[in-house]
């Protein structure tokens, strides 16, 4: 299969609960311009072995949960945010609130230098979403 590797770097691969990971994948289309590489669906045909998909240039891939492996269910998610560099922080804000998203942080002119804002998703992952202020490097 063509295009199933990670493009580089580091890549996340974040597990979703409930057997909802089909249904994250539409979500990360609609709120961050997903594009699906490959999608490996699990025995019982609902829950996904593996996906791998492209947001911004970057990786990311994905599984359902697998209690039955691990011994229990997974936690919530916590401890990790997703970072998105993008062009326009404010349009990918606005878009993946649009989505579903739910708003952490609204897009802020920060200290550091760049436009920053947070949202968390329906699967619990939390994003951080931020671009250069102009002149700013």
């Amino acid at each position: 299969m063509e295009n199933q590797g990670p493009t580089g770097g580091l890549t996340p691969h974040i597990a979703i609960a409930d057997k909802r990971a089909s249904e994250a994948i539409e979500f990360y289309k609609q709120a961050f311009g997903a594009v699906e590489q490959v999608r490996m669906p699990a025995e019982d045909g609902v829950r996904l072995m593996h996906a791998h998909l492209h947001i911004n240039g970057s990786s990311l891939m994905m599984h359902d949960d697998f209690p039955e492996y691990s011994g229990q269910s997974m936690a919530a998610p916590s401890g990790v945010t997703l970072h998105l560099q993008v062009e326009d922080a404010d349009r990918w804000y606005d878009r993946a609130i649009a989505a579903g998203a739910t708003s952490v942080m609204a897009p802020e002119n920060m200290f550091w230098g760049d436009r920053y804002a947070q949202v968390k998703d329906p699967f619990g992952h939390l994003w951080s979403i931020g671009h250069p202020l102009k002149g700013e490097g």
